[in-house]
């Protein structure tokens, strides 16, 4: 629900009332916790990252073979596990907003099932399925499709851990939206996938971007669900958070920062482009605001 422009007013002015000392204490709890918490250690990354110049940085990135399949490996692990997402938080979406069916309330639980269970639980329950002593496991290998210690396992635990983003995010949009527009399509002759492409999509365009960029967010920073089902096998199932501990374990500490730095901008710019979406977003419903006032 969104605050008229007079409402808005009435709420600034009530909290511009609120004590002096009373802001600037919850405001300096705020700043040091966020200090302390987030910007010192981002900060350090790339002290420790940059300490011996952008040379060395550049060369631990490029020199290293393990380090630059980690780097490939989750440039595509996560583009393809948000892919999956998208389609099946949109696909939860409609069913769960546009239908009522037996089960439905289950259905809505479980997609939280994965905020719920451990990653390195979801993990384990890969590994135990899939794995070599698990029930399918062995059929897979023979069938020369193995899924743990590979690709395919990396992409699952992925998948898994990162389901709930874009679902949850369209749900509450689209049960606000109503059906008023789709109904009206439909008794003018609209196709299913007119009515998916001119009337559903433009309305949760922005909802869907916004549970895109947080599902990416998550799916570059897995490690415990990831940790299980990669064997750790260098150049080959390493994402960039597991070569950050293995070169840490190493007592490679330049590598460490280095890959760590990279990670950590990634997730920078996930954050940017989020900032910038909620930025465009309030400027359109601003607009729209302002012509329904007009």
């Amino acid at each position: 629900m969104h605050l008229s422009a007079r409402q808005t007013r009435i709420a600034g002015r009530h909290v511009a009332n609120e004590p002096l000392w009373l802001r600037i204490l919850l405001i300096g709890i705020s700043g040091i916790v966020v200090t302390v918490l987030i910007i010192v250690p981002l900060v350090y990354v790339f002290v420790q990252a940059f300490g011996n110049g952008p040379a060395a940085w550049w060369a631990q990135l490029v020199k290293d073979r393990d380090t630059q399949h980690s780097i490939f490996l989750t440039v595509v692990l996560a583009p393809v596990a948000v892919l999956l997402n998208t389609i099946f938080g949109l696909a939860a979406a409609w069913t769960l907003t546009k239908f009522r069916f037996r089960g439905r309330v289950l259905l809505l639980t479980l997609l939280d099932l994965p905020f719920a269970v451990s990653p390195v639980v979801a993990g384990l329950c890969i590994l135990l399925v899939y794995g070599m002593q698990g029930f399918l496991g062995p059929t897979l290998r023979e069938w020369g499709m193995p899924v743990v210690f590979s690709w395919p396992g990396l992409l699952m635990a992925t998948t898994f851990v990162t389901m709930p983003f874009v679902a949850r995010e369209l749900i509450p949009l689209m049960e606000s939206l109503g059906s008023d527009e789709e109904l009206a399509a439909v008794s003018l002759g609209a196709s299913r996938w007119q009515l998916f492409w001119r009337i559903t999509l433009p309305n949760i365009k922005w909802g869907l971007l916004f549970g895109i960029i947080q599902c990416h967010a998550r799916a570059i920073g897995e490690f415990g669900a990831v940790k299980v089902v990669s064997g750790g096998i260098g150049g080959q199932t390493d994402t960039m958070p597991l070569r950050v501990e293995k070169l840490f374990q190493e007592y490679n500490n330049p590598g460490s920062y280095a890959v760590a730095s990279v990670l950590t901008l990634m997730a920078l710019a996930t954050l940017a482009a989020r900032i910038l979406l909620e930025r465009w977003t309030e400027y359109q419903l601003a607009a729209m605001s302002e012509e329904k006032e007009g």
